[in-house]
């Protein structure tokens, strides 16, 4: 009951990270695309009143005009009715490190500790994913109040900063475990950006402007940093949220490096269309994040091993499916931790073995099967599993 209980509070999780990140990656997208797309005010009465620029649109059957104060409107009070962009985020990563303590730290000895990596318990694992998560939204910020002013060497640092973190976690966890906790601690540091710079500082701001007093503009250009850091850091988040479906890229021998071409990609990609709604059109940028990407297809395609020059008997392949894999793909799962089988692959008997061979050959190859090798699987047996693949998957 305690697993179906945990299955059903995953679910719900899941789908509020979902909804939350949706309304939060679309609310960042418009903003950048909005400020833009800024023209800058010449009416003397906009100037007068404080505009920066202006936004024309048209969507859903109207017409908006959208202005940009900087440090607010001139000669009329603020408005009180002002719509703060803040528990998007907040309910993104809330939702998203619920997800990761039920998963990662409830489940440590089964979705976050592969003992060939490195043989950890539970409470010390949990601990260092912990000060990971914590720490690189450290040294981030850190790095950003050094080097303000300097944005080209900052950017450099922190995708070193995000680099060493994925190595090295490569090196503790488990490789899901670990791509997840990249995906972690950027999007902690984005909505750290939020919670302890965008919102403070356009707080700051609004009420000099209400107290009648001069506005500094600092806490407003701070904010914009931090928010241009957000919308480079939101596509290789993405990715990393989808990336348990696709085990070719995190089981991959060097998968710290794979997770950095699609993310240095992804930030390619983010800066031609940022880019672009500036006035500027620079499609090399497309082109390299697409080159990375096809050059990821063709390095992490399968080499073709050389099978077994004798049969391989199902009766061989069945035992070792049921000594390393029935206890969690079972009708009723021995394993703890599961209420049902993953993804409802049963394998008990020789139907549902042959109806799931290629998956089973897949992901028995790529190590991502069995979870964290729980059930320690040997070499020999995932070679006796591809041969026997490679051989046309008899049952009889």
């Amino acid at each position: 009951m305690e697993a179906y209980a945990l299955d059903w509070l995953n679910l719900l999780l899941r789908w509020l990270h979902l909804i939350a990140g949706a309304a939060w990656i679309g609310a960042s997208f418009y903003f950048v695309m909005l400020d833009s797309s800024l023209k800058p005010a010449t009416e003397d009465e906009d100037i007068k009143r404080g505009v920066h620029g202006n936004y024309w649109a048209v969507h859903g059957g109207g017409f908006y005009q959208s202005r940009k104060y900087l440090t607010g409107p001139k000669g009329e009070p603020l408005s009180e009715d002002l719509h703060w962009s803040k528990w998007e985020a907040y309910t993104t990563w809330l939702s998203g490190m619920g997800l990761l303590a039920i998963i990662y730290w409830f489940g440590a000895s089964t979705y976050l500790i592969d003992k060939s990596v490195m043989a950890l318990e539970p409470a010390p694992a949990v601990a260092i994913s912990v000060g990971f998560i914590a720490g690189g939204w450290i040294v981030y910020d850190l790095l950003c109040r050094v080097l303000a002013g300097k944005e080209n060497l900052l950017a450099g640092l922190v995708f070193l900063l995000v680099m060493l973190a994925d190595w090295a976690l490569f090196q503790v966890f488990g490789a899901r475990a670990a791509y997840v906790h990249v995906g972690a601690m950027m999007g902690t540091m984005m909505v750290a950006n939020v919670f302890f710079h965008i919102i403070p500082g356009q707080k700051k701001m609004v009420d000099a402007i209400r107290a009648g007093q001069p506005v500094d503009p600092m806490p407003g250009t701070i904010g914009k940093q931090r928010s241009v850091h957000n919308t480079y850091f939101t596509l290789p988040v993405l990715f990393i949220m989808i990336s348990n479906h696709f085990p070719m890229t995190y089981s991959h021998p060097y998968g710290w490096a794979v997770l950095g071409v699609i993310m240095l990609a992804g930030v390619l990609i983010r800066q031609f269309f940022v880019l672009r709604r500036r006035g500027r059109n620079a499609p090399l940028l497309l082109v390299a994040g697409g080159a990375l990407i096809a050059g990821l297809i063709v390095f992490l395609a399968p080499k073709p091993g050389t099978p077994k020059p004798d049969a391989v008997s199902f009766a061989k392949v069945k035992a070792v499916v049921d000594s390393r894999c029935v206890s969690c793909h079972a009708m009723a799962p021995t394993q703890e931790g599961f209420a049902q089988p993953p993804k409802g692959i049963v394998m008990q008997d020789a139907s549902g073995i042959s109806q799931n061979a290629a998956k089973i050959a897949e992901t028995v190859a790529s190590r991502y099967m069995p979870i964290g090798n729980l059930t320690q699987m040997t070499d020999d047996e995932r070679a006796l599993i591809a041969a026997w693949f490679a051989q046309g998957a008899k049952t009889r």
